[in-house]
């Protein structure tokens, strides 16, 4: 099957136009015109998963190798590393980020992974109302995420409306009409700013809250008679 035609399957499920103006999804490595016959799906690209990729292998990845302008190409050094290897194997990539957040990924992990109902959507952000104990629901979210340590801000004791947005969306937080925002990446000032605006929030962790991509992704591509394969991508955190 054409890359092209793979791209216009992917832009049906979740239409690149609806990404963010930072964003870079799309094509990022490769040739519409090239034949595919293996997809891989990651949250990210790795140096040991290109070197075990076969030669061909198109990878779609949530996150986008290439994400602002490159001024220079050393090969030492990421991403130009990967571009390298994956030029020299013929591997293509496509990028489905906020596009793909919008449409399929806060969605499934509100409903699929923490098994709450949607009230409400707002761009990246998932509404749900529940009527809990701040620490119980805490302790079901860091359960849901397997996240290893839960950091939080507590400005509740009780909450009845929680908002989530995957990945980094702290920044989203004075747009929040919730008591508890559950997100990734949340900074020492973000937890600050929350406190002053009493916003009770939950690190819910970059790659644990998007790590579903390729579950998710897989059954829209089982069907096209080629091979597909979830690759579990590295945390690049480790904890002691």
């Amino acid at each position: 099957m054409k890359l092209a035609d793979i791209y216009a399957l992917l832009d049906e499920i979740s239409p690149f136009e609806l990404q963010e103006s930072w964003d870079n999804s799309g094509l990022i490595v490769g040739d519409f015109t090239q034949e595919v016959t293996k997809i891989v799906l990651s949250i990210d690209l790795d140096e040991d998963m290109i070197d075990t990729l076969d030669e061909g292998t198109l990878v779609i990845t949530h996150h986008p190798l290439i994400f602002g302008g490159l001024k220079q190409l050393q090969f030492n050094q990421y991403p130009a590393l990967h571009l390298r290897k994956m030029i020299q194997k013929n591997i293509s990539n496509i990028a489905m980020h906020t596009n793909f957040d919008q449409t399929h990924l806060n969605a499934y992990v509100s409903t699929e992974i923490l098994g709450l109902r949607i009230s409400e959507r707002d761009g990246f952000i998932a509404y749900m109302d529940i009527d809990e104990d701040f620490r119980e629901f805490a302790q079901k979210v860091q359960k849901a995420f397997g996240v290893k340590y839960l950091r939080m801000v507590e400005s509740h004791t009780k909450i009845k409306r929680v908002a989530l947005c995957t990945g980094s969306g702290a920044s989203l937080m004075r747009q929040i009409d919730a008591d508890c925002f559950l997100t990734g990446d949340i900074k020492y000032h973000d937890a600050m700013e929350a406190q002053s605006i009493g916003l009770s929030m939950i690190d819910i962790g970059h790659y644990e809250s998007e790590c579903f991509f390729g579950e998710i992704l897989e059954k829209y591509l089982i069907n096209l008679g080629l091979e597909v394969i979830i690759s579990k991508s590295k945390n690049p955190f480790t904890y002691l």
